[in-house]
């Protein structure tokens, strides 16, 4: 248990200690060589200036996983920083089980507008408040009163009320949501209003994301970040890019060269896994490639993707699409990924025979999510174009994650999605406009040259815009104004 604390007892009875998650330093300065010493040095003097006004406090973040998500991932990086800065940090998984996270990725999709599933009932309201006071017992024990807790997402919201009466200053953090809001999305919110009411700060990505009901004075807008630093985004040659796409069955053919990487440690790994890959047949090391990496949820419109890359890219010239996601049992908040891969499956099936064959669906491992990250580095790298069809997105980290490689996105105009792709670095279409997002992709696939002038731009915004020390200096902000 962190700092070797004894956990209190209530009425004599032991709390439950937190399902912590380690956060492994990483030292904020090797930002330096992406973004420049002056931003460096701007984040360590503001967070020097911080802690002397806020005093020995613990920040706390709470989420619904500690892998396969986006959350995590970012989590993952950005405490390392914090706690770098000299910040005593907590990092706390609530204990849920299937039905807890079916309730909340209704709630989920619903946010985003979209009517899946049926609207809620009293059912849904004891589920998720006798959740919610379960793993409100175990945080109030724990957290001490003048703490800062950072909430994330709908599945934690139900834990704000209490640690608010505790005497934490609570912050909501959610990194979903619309840009108008529908009744569908309404019926949502109106589920959550009572619990994410109570909290101090609410933060979104976007501005449009707010409800209504929420004080614009107590919200704040902060885009994610990604960690340059990741297994996801190391630099791989070209040959370990195919190498480690063959080892995975993504590409035909036997490796030249040792699949290896670099793991956490600095000692080398080997990709030893392979992925379950669904196709006719594979793509030979060279052929023009569309790529989208996302989660088995509708959506992403991943059937989407495939019927226009069926109508609109196949007949006018060569190329290979994959649609690649996360093993379907191997994300733990994620509950529907099964069933929307399997949608998938039967869409691919009906696929006409010389479309079909030029498109692949991949279930990536997540036993080793080292092995599982590197896999999506190098199919982003090998990739001539990166495309994240989204019917609706909080965000879509893939976009920037793709950027940084230097690979031009075609995306939907959706969300944070229109936020990352600016003129130059790929294009945004309209999410249900096949004919457009066709002929996009087509134009970087026959392009190569101008594709890669556009991937290029797209990395330098990324380091302007999506880096953790822009995001570390709002979080910073907020905070200074919660204890001013």
């Amino acid at each position: 248990m962190p700092g070797g604390r004894v956990w209190p007892t209530h009425g004599g009875v032991l709390v439950t200690e937190p399902d912590f998650v380690p956060i492994v330093p990483r030292r904020i300065t090797q930002l330096a060589d992406l973004v420049g010493a002056s931003r460096v040095a701007r984040v360590t003097t503001v967070a020097q200036r911080l802690l002397e006004r806020v005093g020995p406090r613990t920040l706390w973040h709470v989420n619904s996983t500690a892998t396969g998500g986006g959350v995590a991932e970012m989590l993952h990086a950005l405490l390392g920083y914090v706690v770098d800065l000299g910040v005593e940090t907590r990092w706390v998984v609530i204990d849920a089980d299937g039905d807890f996270f079916a309730l909340t990725k209704r709630l989920h999709n619903r946010l985003h507008g979209a009517p899946t599933g049926h609207g809620f009932d009293d059912a849904d309201r004891s589920l998720f408040d006798a959740v919610s006071a379960r793993n409100a017992d175990t945080l109030v024990a724990a957290v001490r009163p003048g703490d800062m807790v950072v909430l994330h997402d709908p599945q934690t919201a139900g834990l704000a009320p209490a640690l608010v009466k505790h005497g934490a200053t609570v912050v909501w953090r959610c990194h979903i949501g619309i840009d108008r809001q529908t009744p569908v999305s309404l019926d949502a919110w109106d589920f959550l209003r009572a619990d994410i009411l109570p909290a101090q700060a609410h933060v979104f990505s976007r501005a449009t994301y707010r409800p209504d009901f929420l004080p614009a004075a107590t919200t704040a807008v902060i885009p994610p970040s990604i960690d340059p630093f990741a297994i996801k985004h190391q630099e791989l040659d070209a040959p370990t890019v195919i190498a480690i796409l063959q080892a995975a069955g993504l590409l035909v053919g036997k490796p030249d060269c040792p699949p290896v990487y670099a793991a956490r440690d600095g000692s080398s790994a080997v990709v030893v896994r392979g992925a379950e890959v669904v196709a006719d047949e594979l793509p030979r090391p060279g052929v023009p490639l569309a790529a989208q990496v996302s989660r088995w949820d509708r959506l992403k419109d991943m059937a989407g993707v495939m019927k226009a890359f069926a109508e609109h890219v196949v007949p006018s010239g060569p190329g290979y699409l994959i649609l690649a996601g996360p093993q379907i049992n191997g994300v733990a908040d994620d509950p529907e990924g099964a069933e929307v891969y399997n949608e998938c499956l039967t869409a691919w099936r009906e696929l006409p025979l010389d479309a079909r064959r030029r498109v692949m669906l991949a279930n990536l491992p997540m036993a080793d999510v080292d092995e599982n990250a590197v896999m999506v580095n190098a199919l982003q790298r090998y990739a001539t174009v990166v495309v994240q069809k989204s019917l609706a997105e909080g965000f879509g980290l893939t976009v920037a994650e793709a950027m940084f490689k230097r690979r031009p996105v075609v995306g939907s105009r959706v969300g944070g999605i229109a936020d990352q792709i600016v003129d130059g670095t790929g294009f945004l279409v309209e999410p249900t406009d096949h004919a457009a997002f066709g002929a996009a992709v087509r134009w970087l696939l026959d392009d190569p040259v101008r594709a890669a002038a556009m991937g290029e731009a797209a990395r330098q915004h990324v380091c302007q815009n999506y880096l953790a020390d822009t995001q570390l200096l709002r979080w910073m902000d907020l905070t200074g104004a919660l204890f001013s």
